[in-house]
């Protein structure tokens, strides 16, 4: 870019993430503070593209102020559909790309900072390919994206999880029950793993490490050999046996129809369980969506608002193709490519796991 950028847009892709409008705060506070006007483009990209009911819209100081703490996103979002694989009513593929693009030039757009995930940052990649100036801004709770150290919403998802295990601890407890409890977790198992530990979880089942049923029943047998009467199992629902495959369930709403969804891994490794030791009192709670909303933790706020002012210093500083990464204590730029190149597992030989072993907690895996 050989000028300085004067209108910088912003979008959020993907699933929702607490976090989301804490970054969209802080773009437009320090975009404004160095007199570049911002857009607003609702529903992922969508706003760009006619006959798909959103649009874009100036985005200011007043209007930011107040959604800091706010789950969400005051620009909504979309994970269902590509500009470059737009599918209409019958089904088709169509590539909307040019159309997009045409759409920001024809709004003066110099910089699009796109909030999003792998699949996000793969839009914005080819965006750029075609020669749209975009900064990247990562975005997941599952924290599997391994161009930055830490993700906004991961935090969040993690105490809520934990906040959830605290609670049928107790009631756990008081009916001699075992509860599984699945959380998200498509590839990798931080969620399951951090909430876990702190939510002194007797199992753990996370996708990195493929479980064996029998296992899982044998341990949770010696936890309740020990003079314990319940004990908790957390499930990713990516987990899988071994030779298995994942547990996916059907949902039929949405533009695009029917289609099929991560889902049931808890309730799948309960009958594997069950299978073994019938006289287990099982049950199973899947939290769901309930792990993308509500309020962002305070950390959360603080890591989503300094991505956000570091993407607009970024702009400032002229690049492009970059990805706003944390990096502690810092808050740097890396190739846009690293946010689609490698997905960052957890290590089932690493320090995490081996502590969480330490700790009694069982995979199952051996």
């Amino acid at each position: 870019m050989t000028t300085p950028p004067r209108k910088l847009a912003i979008a959020t892709g993907g699933g929702d993430c607490p976090g989301l409008n804490a970054v969209i705060r802080a773009v437009v506070l320090r975009a404004h503070a160095a007199g570049l006007e911002v857009l607003g483009v609702e529903d992922g990209l969508n706003g760009l593209l006619e006959g798909t009911g959103a649009t874009v819209r100036a985005l200011t100081p007043v209007e930011v102020a107040p959604i800091l703490g706010r789950g969400g996103t005051v620009l909504g979002t979309t994970n269902r559909c590509s500009p470059f694989a737009w599918r209409d009513p019958d089904g088709l593929p169509r590539d909307r790309g040019d159309e997009l693009l045409a759409r920001a030039r024809e709004l003066g757009i110099d910089v699009l900072i796109n909030v999003g995930g792998d699949g996000s940052q793969a839009i914005s990649l080819e965006l750029e390919r075609r020669g749209l100036a975009v900064i990247g801004v990562p975005k997941t709770i599952d924290n599997d994206l391994d161009a930055t150290v830490e993700t906004f919403g991961f935090g969040t998802a993690v105490q809520v999880v934990t906040d959830a295990l605290d609670r049928l601890r107790t009631t756990a407890e008081s009916h001699d029950r075992t509860m599984i409890l699945e959380v998200m977790g498509r590839h990798a198992g931080w969620i399951a793993l951090h909430s876990g530990i702190a939510g002194g979880a007797d199992v753990i089942l996370i996708p990195e490490l493929p479980y064996t049923p029998a296992h899982v029943a044998r341990d949770l047998q010696r936890t309740l050999a020990g003079g314990r009467h319940f004990a908790l199992v957390v499930v990713a629902e990516g987990c899988t046996c071994v030779g298995g495959e994942v547990t996916q369930r059907p949902v039929a709403s949405g533009r695009l129809g029917p289609s099929t969804i991560l889902g049931g891994a808890g309730q799948r490794v309960a009958e594997e369980i069950a299978a073994i030791v019938p006289e287990l009192e099982l049950r199973v709670t899947a939290l769901g969506h309930i792990q993308r909303g509500g309020t962002p933790t305070a950390y959360d706020r603080l890591l989503a608002s300094r991505l956000g002012v570091e993407a607009v210093e970024a702009a400032l500083r002229g690049e492009r193709s970059v990805l706003v990464s944390s990096q502690p204590p810092d808050i740097r730029t890396v190739p846009l490519e690293l946010a689609v190149k490698k997905m960052r597992a957890v290590d089932p030989q690493g320090q995490l796991v081996a502590h969480a072993r330490g700790l009694g907690i069982s995979f199952g895996d051996a």
